[in-house]
């Protein structure tokens, strides 16, 4: 079982800057995860995939709604999962959730319609002041 404990929340004016951790523990040699993403919900909106890498390769994809302003990326020694979000808008506002899956990097980017991520963290609240 994989576990994802994610941090780094809080509350930021606009144009602000945070940085979103998320610790991966639990892996096994079957079941290594292959990718790596961040999703967020805001209240009474669907959940949305925010950005994605693929571990192997650390190739990294980002929501067009964030390019340019988030950034994906890992620390393999530490099993850490970050985001960094620089010029955050007040849409940008909602519960973060980190997510893991092996799967292929075909399946491993922006695309709809791939499959649901097997493992996910607790969440992490965002909120950004106009």
């Amino acid at each position: 079982q994989v576990r994802l404990v994610e941090s780094g929340g809080g509350s930021v004016q606009a144009g602000g800057s945070l940085i979103l951790s998320c610790v991966a523990s639990g892996y096994t040699d079957t079941g290594k995860v292959t990718c790596m993403a961040w999703f967020r919900q805001a209240p009474g909106k669907e959940r949305e995939k925010v950005a994605t890498i693929y571990t192997p390769t650390s190739k990294s994809y980002t929501a067009d709604a964030v390019t340019g302003r988030f950034t994906i990326s890992r620390d393999v020694a530490k099993d850490t999962l970050y985001l960094l979000m620089n010029n955050l808008k007040p849409e940008d506002a909602a519960t973060y959730y980190c997510a893991a899956d092996p799967r292929t990097l075909f399946k491993c980017g922006m695309a709809p319609g791939t499959p649901q991520f097997s493992y996910w963290g607790q969440g992490t609240q965002v909120t950004v002041s106009s």
